[in-house]
């Protein structure tokens, strides 16, 4: 930190190891010192600052009101302090970051005013957070109840059996699966098939907020916890009550808040932070994680006492690779989703891409299709998707041959018969890529490897020579 006045000594290092910004400003208003912390929020070096008025910050909101644009004028001096103001600072660069404000003047002891030291802490974390919980609120008022979870296989009827028997039970529902698979839909099926779908429910995710925000989202806090705890706040838990809340990426949270989670689970009740009140709670309890929990108790990364009381009714969703005979179906869904969205009228996949995306891995599972199908109405120029529309990932698999053939289609080779010159003709069109060709006319690369032998065609292009 530069400074104009002050030495090296142990306050300075203090406010240098602070995460707030701390900056002072003389009884001119002029800024005399000004941490680390308040470079990396504004953007300002302390070369940039020292020496000018706070109003190169650009505050929006001080004293209740606007900062003056006279220093002169600003309320901190005739008042004496501001306490836990949030507003908007402008960044040097020209957006403005949310922060919470305090301020305090330094008097001389004939009550004459020395300067004053401000506090500004960053709250970019905590607006992000809330606005993803707002979204995740209003995206449930704009959810179907069971529509949404698209499937027809063994695997994901008995996930159907599993919501239904979840949905009218109060029991604690652990559900699992990869990234990508629905869990968030699977939680709010149970939820709105349940005796409080008229009550809110909440969505958490455990895994985007430190520690300290994510104690202080889930539990509350009172008036004086910390600094800038300038009033008493809920928690989601309180604002789950008489509804349901959704714990995502469970997985994630730290052993300190755990074992308040235990608490919440076994007592049903919680405890702000700052407060010794308890305070009774009536919710739903769902928890989700994409990764295998019980693997994390066994290498002590998880509290067994805590999972056991999350997997009172587990709920394992299938990978897409698992139930590829869901394919057809879910991306007839998301292409008449697409539709209504973009205005076109895509009728579905060509065969050929069809099979590609039967024999693609999808390791990002549903959302990945749901992406892919994205993807190909940008391309699309026709009333069916080709494969040459999806993704260049999806048509590069180097996986066995799906084993799908639609029912009501027969096969490329049952229509037109396949012979040398016409082969010749497919592998100079893909390039002599043999998968690429393979793919052009929906086949397994190694029919085209059978052909080419069967027929003597070389590997390699025809020498033009």
């Amino acid at each position: 930190m530069i400074k104009h006045h002050l030495g090296e000594n142990w306050a300075d290092l203090l406010l240098e190891s602070l995460a707030d910004g701390v900056f002072t400003l003389d009884h001119k208003g002029k800024i005399t010192s000004w941490n680390r912390s308040m470079e990396r929020i504004s953007g300002y070096t302390a070369e940039d600052a020292l020496g000018r008025t706070c109003l190169m910050l650009g505050f929006n909101r001080c004293m209740g009101r606007r900062c003056p644009s006279n220093v002169i004028e600003c309320d901190i001096f005739k008042n004496g302090a501001v306490d836990g103001k949030e507003c908007m600072l402008r960044h040097k660069s020209g957006h403005d970051v949310p922060v919470l404000k305090s301020a305090r003047t330094l008097k001389h002891k004939d009550g004459s005013i020395l300067g004053v030291v401000e506090t500004v802490t960053d709250l970019t974390e905590l607006y992000d957070a809330r606005k993803k919980a707002e979204s995740a609120i209003i995206r449930l008022g704009e959810m179907s109840r069971f529509d949404n979870i698209i499937g027809q296989s063994h695997g994901m009827q008995g996930v159907f059996e599993a919501i239904r028997a979840a949905a009218a039970s109060e029991v604690t529902v652990l559900i699992q699966g990869e990234s990508g698979t629905g869990k968030e839909l699977i939680a709010q099926a149970i939820h709105y098939n349940s005796v409080r779908s008229g009550s809110t429910m909440v969505t958490v995710n455990c895994s985007a907020l430190s520690e300290f925000l994510l104690e202080s989202e889930l539990f509350g806090h009172v008036k004086g916890a910390y600094t800038g705890a300038v009033n008493d706040r809920i928690g989601r838990f309180e604002e789950a009550n008489g509804g349901s809340i959704l714990l995502d990426e469970i997985a994630e949270v730290n052993p300190y808040i755990q074992v308040k989670l235990l608490r919440v689970l076994q007592e049903r009740e919680v405890e702000r932070v700052g407060d010794s009140r308890k305070r009774k709670i009536d919710i739903r309890i769902i928890a989700a994680s994409n990764k295998n929990l019980l693997e994390l108790v066994q290498k002590g990364l998880f509290r067994e006492d805590l999972y056991y009381r999350l997997k009172v009714f587990p709920i394992t969703v299938p990978p897409l690779r698992k139930r590829k005979e869901d394919i057809p179906l879910l991306s007839s869904h998301f292409i008449k989703k697409q539709n209504g969205k973009t205005g076109k009228n895509i009728r579905g996949l060509k065969e050929s891409a069809l099979r590609i995306m039967m024999d693609h891995t999808w390791p990002g599972n549903v959302r990945e299709l749901e992406n892919a199908i994205e993807h190909a109405f940008v391309l699309c120029s026709s009333g069916m998707i080709d494969m040459l529309d999806l993704p260049v990932e999806i048509r590069q698999t180097h996986s066995h041959p799906s084993i799908y053939k639609p029912e009501t289609e027969k096969s490329h080779e049952e229509k037109t018969p396949m012979n040398r010159e016409r082969l010749c003709l497919l592998l100079e069109q893909a390039d002599w890529n043999k998968a690429e060709a393979a793919r052009r006319i929906g086949i397994s690369r190694t029919a085209i490897w059978k052909w080419m032998k069967k027929w003597n065609i070389p590997l390699e292009r025809f020498s033009k020579d």
